[in-house]
């Protein structure tokens, strides 16, 4: 039997589109869609890119060595994918092949001009679009010139740019393969991209069509910018007509060329309103038949539109799922606990069942539905009052949609509106053995859940979880604890209005709160030093560390107990064990992006702590833990006194003094409390994670799982199903895994709405330098230094003076706390967990500042204006 390696578009069925590629098999269900006019044509299989490989037994060589290359090995990736292309085209096509092309050719009229596409395996997909990374051939004319073009089309799935995309997103070179479409050619007087949604805001209302004269190529290629339509509900709402004064046109005997447009041609507009509003109608039923909004070429000839492309936008944020047709406005919750990086479907679930309002999941991230408080003037105003002052981006953000007027619903008022937030502190005494009792029963609790879990397996843990995560809310909900934490941010919030009021002076609460008592998350930063002190005066620990942070891969996921028993084979090693044991006995439940109950904690990877260990016995000396905490509560002292002797000489001073002195008291009472109910949620989470983690290392052993990490990609809904039916859908994993990797790519929006609008406010300052980098002020002072751009917590290296620029941070972070000089975040607001641990160690701090890591780089000397909410970069 002859194998078929050739097909035309109207046969490519579902069975035969994984042999097609991603632009094949859309084309072929774009041809099924009724109205839409594809141009015929036919496509070259996988199959016959694979014959051709065969053929070359040279490149698996070469693809093996490709596959070893590290992204930034530009000039080696160069060479060798350059060597692979040449290899392919000079190979000839075989002749029974070349005979099944040639006669696809005859069925389509073989002196027509045809237009020769790349259609790789991994192109057009839902997560990754590839767009660009082949190559395209317009206006082939003659059965040679196809043939020869065939092959520079599987020679592009080489070319430098598809190498490294493959690369930066995980697909391995072997994984994908090559088809190629050959249509016949369209010759417009238009031709362009339709976005069904908006590409830059993400609304899904709101599609965009670029259009230009002649072929499409000169707007891809960007010789031209292009005439923008912006519609919306069956209507042209924005257009912009550019002057284009070239095109490019085919040849009569094949081939491109570009010309110069008429002058009087250049700015008139290449649709006129009508027919762009046609378009997005096509582009709108296209969007139904695949289920998600398209990035769609067209080309206008003979009055008619031609959809030669069409494939997922993959940039746009999903929207979360809702079960009406209703506006919904949803605000971040990473943006809120300072972990905006993409979570696992098992993280996910957790934090939405132990969560103490209702979250939404949408793109590896979760949003609160904050519509109807939006609705009401007394629930919008006490909302955005809160945002503004935690953090102002957030409520520029929403009141944009408020501005519009008919997004959110006006509902009336349900009751008598309370106290608006940052109004009259919490009715609690300033009593510090609130803050003790309140300690002790979430030690009582977490104890007792630790004693309780471990006792529990198989479907018995999922049906004792239920009874766990109501305690857990019931400890985090009880309005002591609330009271509590809002009796610190209100007087925070209390001093900094008074004391700029009444004295003028900025943010006066941050020298106030210097070395608050009982902040678990700054307690860890010093915990950490002295963790340096024991190890400090051993140098066979402090050199086998060394040997861990420059290249100790193999004590990576490995069990603490391997890392630690090493450790204590050296002079010193087990005073050294003593010290970290204890440390991970206090912390070790405790990691970056501590939210995913996925994220290795330090317990179980402690190496994660070792750059921090060797700087902190680099950059400090014994006793730096108690001396640093102690100059911080005379720093504070000192700050009272003089802020209440200056409070004195002022009309009415003695009562502005004695009101000051009871806040300044209720500050310090309560503010480092703030940090505790996280600490008894991830707590919670490490017991929560070695009950669940144990159940996977079960099913892995019943060969039901394929690894450990796969339960990552389940809710704990399914873990329970897959514990009790030991079954699970292996393709769903799979898909699972696919969907995180397109995830974490994505950057996600302070706000988000039901149209998929992302949001992300402004600051609206006109006190800022004009070269400064706006952000929020969170923490006084000014410093200036070298900045450190750090992404990622196990590699950063910092010494005494650096300003850490990252991100965001979460507590885990707090132990780099003790030796920088200053911080600078993309996310964080007035109480995040970084800027009341900046303002306990007195570091200067502006957070909030749009795309910091990729505006300052390393090594950069910067000055961060903590009072003035800025950066300036000074080299």
């Amino acid at each position: 039997m002859i194998e078929q390696y050739v097909w035309d578009l109207e046969e490519i069925d579902d069975r035969r589109a994984a042999a097609v590629g991603g632009k094949g098999a859309n084309l072929a269900r774009l041809s099924g869609i009724a109205d839409v006019s594809v141009p015929s044509g036919f496509c070259v299989t996988t199959d016959a890119f694979h014959r051709i490989i065969a053929r070359t037994p040279s490149i698996d060589d070469r693809l093996d060595r490709l596959s070893r290359l590290d992204v930034d090995e530009r000039d080696a990736i160069r060479t060798l994918s350059a060597e692979i292309r040449r290899t392919i085209e000079d190979t000839a096509v075989p002749d029974d092949l070349a005979a099944q092309i040639t006669s696809a050719l005859a069925r389509h009229g073989d002196r027509a001009a045809y237009a020769v596409r790349s259609s790789a395996t991994a192109e057009d997909l839902p997560t990754a679009s590839f767009a660009g990374q082949q190559d395209t051939y317009l206006n082939v004319v003659g059965p040679e010139s196809v043939l020869r073009h065939i092959s520079r089309c599987w020679a592009s799935l080489f070319t430098e740019r598809a190498v490294v995309y493959r690369r930066r997103n995980g697909i391995g070179h072997r994984t994908v393969s090559m088809a190629v479409v050959v249509q016949r050619m369209v010759l417009p007087r238009a031709a362009g991209i339709l976005f069904t949604a908006d590409p830059v805001t993400g609304d899904r209302r709101t599609a965009t069509v670029d259009a230009g004269f002649g072929l499409g190529e000169a707007l891809v290629s960007g010789l031209v910018n292009p005439d923008v339509f912006r519609v919306r509900d069956g209507e042209v709402v924005a257009e912009t007509i550019a002057a284009k004064r070239r095109a490019v046109h085919a040849l009569p005997g094949g081939g491109t060329r570009e010309v110069a447009l008429d002058s009087r041609r250049q700015e008139q507009p290449a649709l006129t309103h009508e027919q762009a509003v046609r378009l997005v109608g096509l582009g709108r039923r296209i969007e139904a038949h695949f289920g998600r909004p398209q990035d769609i070429e067209w080309c206008l000839a003979d009055d008619g539109f031609h959809i030669v492309q069409s494939r997922p936008i993959t940039t746009l944020f999903p929207v979360p799922e809702r079960d009406d047709t209703d506006n919904h406005v949803y605000v971040s919750v990473g943006h809120q606990q300072m972990m905006t990086d993409a979570m696992k479907p098992l993280g996910l679930s957790m934090w939405q069942r132990t969560a103490m309002v209702p979250m939404h999941a949408a793109g590896g991230r979760l949003f609160v539905d904050v519509t109807r408080r939006l609705a009401s003037p007394a629930g919008r105003a006490a909302l955005l009052d809160l945002l503004g002052r935690s953090e102002p981006l957030v409520r520029d953000a929403l009141e944009t949609v408020l501005d519009r007027g008919d997004f959110v619903p006006s509902l009336p008022d349900a009751g008598p509106a309370g106290p608006p937030a940052g109004g009259a502190p919490a009715p609690i005494e300033t009593d510090p053995a609130i803050v003790t009792a309140l300690i002790e029963r979430s030690q009582a609790s977490v104890a007792a859940l630790g004693r309780d879990i471990r006792t529990k397996s198989g479907p018995e843990l999922f049906d004792f979880l239920p009874t766990a995560f109501e305690e857990h809310k019931r400890v985090l909900s009880d309005p002591l604890n609330i009271q509590a934490i809002m009796a610190g941010m209100e007087a925070t919030w209390w001093l900094n209005d008074k004391l700029h009021e009444w004295l003028g002076e900025k943010n006066a609460a941050d020298a106030l709160t210097l070395s608050a008592p009982g902040n678990i998350t700054s307690q860890m930063g010093l915990d950490l030093l002295e963790v340096a002190d024991a190890i400090r005066p051993h140098p066979e620990v402090v050199a086998f560390l060394r040997g861990v942070e420059d290249g100790g891969s193999r004590y990576e996921g490995s069990p603490s107990e391997g890392f630690l028993d090493e450790l204590a084979k050296r002079a010193g090693g087990a005073e050294a064990r003593e010290a970290i044991e204890g440390y991970l006995d206090r912390y070790g439940m405790r990691c970056a992006g501590e939210i995913d109950i996925t994220r290795p904690r330090w317990r179980e990877r402690p190496t994660t702590l070792v750059p921090a260990i060797l700087d902190n016995v680099r950059n400090f000396g014994p006793g730096a833990a108690q001396r640093r905490f102690e100059q911080g509560r005379q720093a504070a002292l000192k700050k009272e006194q003089d802020v209440l002797s200056r409070l004195r000489a002022l009309p009415d001073g003695e009562r502005k003094a004695d009101e000051t002195k009871r806040m300044i008291d209720r500050v310090r009472t309560f503010i480092g409390y703030r940090e505790y109910p996280k600490y008894d949620i991830v707590s919670r989470y490490f017991l929560y994670k070695q009950a669940l983690f144990a159940e996977a290392e079960r099913l892995v052993r019943a060969g039901v799982l394929g690894e450990k990490e796969d339960v990552c990609y389940l809710t704990l809904q399914e873990l329970a199903d897959a514990v009790r039916s030991k079954k699970v859908d292996g393709r769903l994993i799979q898909q699972r895994k696919d969907a995180f990797r397109s995830y974490r790519a994505l950057t996600p929006p302070r706000v988000l709405t039901s149209d998929g609008e992302c949001l992300n406010g402004a600051y609206r300052r006109d006190d800022v330098p004009a070269d400064a980098l706006t952000g929020l002020s969170v923490s006084a002072g000014t410093v200036e230094g070298r900045a450190r751009v750090v992404l990622d917590i196990a590699r950063a290296q910092l010494e005494t003076g650096d300003i850490l620029v990252t991100v965001c941070t979460d507590p885990s972070w707090s132990p780099l706390f003790v030796g920088i000089a200053g911080l600078v975040t993309e996310v964080g607001g007035l109480m995040t967990h970084g800027a009341v641990i900046a303002r306990e160690y007195g570091l200067p701090a502006v957070v909030g500042v749009e795309q910091a890591t990729r505006r300052i780089r390393d090594g950069q000397r910067i000055r961060v204006h903590g009072t003035d909410g800025y950066v300036e970069i000074l080299s």
